[in-house]
């Protein structure tokens, strides 16, 4: 087990000497700016696509951004395995300048505590003034127009996000969406952006995709870590950059179906690692708080966290387009794990994202025209012991526990996390959504034959 400090540092003359908590840790280096002042590791890509699009970011934001982009390098470039004692929780020290160190500095323990709550590490937070010489890593600018925008939607290329997208078009609001792609599971952006922009016009304008990444090898002696469980603190860490530059009070929307959104442990073994966050209603509570801790107009909102992923669809403002292009999003958790057994990369079909898609499509639409690995789960007696079984069977119990004891679903939507944020009315709520989705997933899947083979 190795303690970890990553210290963001911006240009070749940004030389000051960090006084680390662990004089001990192993010591990983980021050099943001190289050469005069552009940010790189995909923020250089970021600052130009929004001032290409009239966007100017704040101080705020930008810091907000390379703070991210900080700790998604130490969440994706060190492993759980090697560098942990439990194979799990990661010790993590992040060193990063920043405009206004008082600022940030106040809302360390707050930022801390919701990464902790995140990714299941144990994270510590240091800010600094920025050198001298990168005071100011944007040149202000005089807009020629102000940017046409009035609010942010985070844009996967996800089901939910196709949905959420729909519907904010239809309503005429005037959205710049925000897209992080990587691999091969983020393709289906620009599809489901070119099916967008067949109904409402070319998407290219209000559409920034950024890839923020780093090197497999960027820290010394580690494997990359596969979980990402950090990746939304990226996803909202570039929409609140943009944000930032918008005039008033923009909403940042986060479309996710409530089922998701709780990600309540299906089975009693699945708490902790099985159990992302990512959009747990506790976590975007603290992440609305840092916001404004820091300075940054906005408002976090996920429109649909008390609807099912059926309810959305049913619910959506454009049917007919989301029929004729649901196929082409993507949800499953690994969207390119079939090249290990010689298939094509495509949805799994028996993964929880893949399961809650696929009762989702059918419930709105009676047929789903997605390539799944598995066709048919009901076709053929599911092997217990192997990953094809896995969730099928754990949705099954859930369901059926669920069927059994009414009351139980308002007891199990506080297990992944606090809800103490919410009315009493709002917790009654995600109990309802909870159930209904389950319900939604068990009519799918509870005549599905799993046994030992």
């Amino acid at each position: 087990m190795r303690r970890h400090s990553i210290i963001a540092r911006l240009g070749p003359a940004d030389t000051t000497t960090i006084a680390l908590h662990e004089p001990d840790a192993e010591i990983t280096t980021i050099r943001f700016v190289e050469g005069e002042r552009r940010l790189e590791y995909g923020l250089g890509q970021l600052v130009e696509a929004l001032a290409a699009r009239g966007i100017q970011p704040t101080d705020a934001g930008i810091d907000f951004a390379l703070l991210a982009a900080t700790v998604t390098a130490a969440d994706t470039r060190i492993s759980r395995r090697t560098e942990s004692q439990d194979s799990w929780t990661r010790e993590l020290d992040l060193y990063v300048p920043v405009a206004d160190p008082a600022l940030w500095n106040a809302q360390a323990v707050l930022i801390a505590r919701t990464l902790a709550f995140l990714t299941g590490d144990r994270w510590r937070l240091s800010f600094r003034p920025r050198h001298a010489r990168y005071r100011k890593l944007l040149e202000a600018k005089a807009a020629l127009l102000p940017a046409p925008f009035a609010s942010v939607c985070l844009f996967s290329g996800g089901l939910d996000s196709f949905v959420g997208a729909i519907d904010l078009l239809e309503a005429k609001k005037k959205i710049l969406f925000v897209s992080h792609y990587w691999d091969n599971s983020t393709s289906s952006q620009t599809q489901c952006a070119t099916a967008l922009g067949s109904v409402y016009g070319d998407l290219g304008p209000r559409h920034v995709r950024v890839r923020v990444g780093f090197e497999n090898d960027l820290v010394k002696g580690s494997e990359p870590e596969k979980t990402t469980r950090g990746r939304s603190f990226l996803f909202l860490g570039l929409a609140a950059a943009a944000a930032s530059g918008l005039k008033g009070e923009p909403t940042i929307y986060v479309p996710e179906n409530g089922l998701i959104s709780l990600n309540v442990p299906l089975d009693p073994l699945r708490l902790g690692a099985w159990s992302t966050r990512t959009t747990h209603p506790f976590y975007l509570a603290r992440m609305q708080e840092i916001l404004a801790g820091v300075g940054i107009p906005g408002t976090l909102d996920n429109p649909y966290r008390f609807r099912t992923k059926g309810e959305m669809m049913r619910g959506c403002s454009n049917a007919a387009l989301l029929k004729k292009y649901a196929a082409i999003t993507i949800s499953c958790s690994s969207y390119t794990k079939g090249r290990f057994k010689g298939l094509k990369q495509g949805h799994c079909g028996y993964c929880v994202p893949c399961l809650i898609r696929r009762a989702a499509i059918v419930t709105a639409f009676a047929a789903d025209t997605t390539r799944y690995s598995i066709p048919d789960l009901s076709a053929q007696t599911l092997d217990a012991g192997k990953a094809e079984a896995e969730d099928v069977r754990s949705f099954q119990l859930i369901g059926r526990r669920l069927a059994a004891n009414d009351s139980l679903s308002r007891i199990l939507v506080r297990k992944p996390g606090p809800l103490s944020d919410y009315a009493e009315k709002d917790i009654k709520e995600y109990a309802g959504v909870f159930k209904r989705g389950i319900a939604e997933v068990y009519d799918l899947i509870k005549a599905v034959k799993v046994r030992r083979l």
